[in-house]
């Protein structure tokens, strides 16, 4: 279980690829301090495991069906990626709960900077909209943020300051794509409802 709090962006330092496998090596000196072989970890909000620590590196493995379903398959060498720890008991819970099990990719559509914050535009996937609500909570690749409007199938976030300096979201531009991950309790919630009902009203686009 993460939080969605990023504790360091690393590099993608290799990527290996073997048939439908892959494995991708990154640079994170922080993060490495503390990272047993074995040990689960949230690369761009998806849940892995460590299998290698060498010096300031370690590596995981990414079977098909991860390739498949997160944007971890399109990482190159050099790529920065958001890094998390999972969380243990005791600790304080400052974004939510994130699972580091992608619900769908999202892809930027749209890049607005105004003076002090930067909103993006993502185009998530239609089956997704249902557990979204103005004000709640989404994780994008690894980052816990507030959902700050909505529009069909497009959702807008804003990013502070130190949201920009401190995770790769900054380097996100028009086209490219990012691991999405709804609040599991949204899920949860749905899965009790009776057939039919909506989770939530429509929401609308607060501007």
């Amino acid at each position: 279980m993460f939080t969605g709090l990023v504790e360091e962006v690393g590099r993608v330092a290799d990527v290996s690829v073997d048939g439908e496998r892959a494995r991708l090596t990154i640079e994170a000196p922080e993060v490495v301090g503390d990272l047993p072989i074995g040990a689960s970890v949230a690369v761009d909000g998806v849940c892995v495991t460590a299998t290698d620590v060498v010096g300031s590196t370690f590596a995981v493995d990414l079977m098909r069906e991860t390739l498949r379903v997160t944007a971890l398959g399109r990482l190159r060498g050099g790529a920065r990626v958001n890094l998390e720890r999972a969380m243990r008991v005791g600790d304080r819970l400052g974004g939510h709960l994130v699972q580091g099990h992608v619900d769908g990719i999202g892809e930027v559509v749209a890049v607005d900077d105004v003076p002090g914050t930067r909103t993006l535009s993502i185009r998530i996937p239609p089956s997704l909209t249902r557990y979204l609500v103005v004000k709640g909570s989404l994780c994008v690749a690894g980052v816990s943020l507030t959902v700050a409007g909505l529009d069909e199938d497009l959702v807008r976030i804003g990013l502070i300051p130190h949201t920009l300096a401190e995770t790769n979201l900054g380097d996100l531009g028009v086209g490219d794509e990012v691991n999405l991950e709804v609040d599991v309790v949204a899920k949860y919630v749905e899965r009790m409802l009776p057939d039919g009902e909506r989770l939530v009203p429509p929401q609308e686009d607060i501007g």
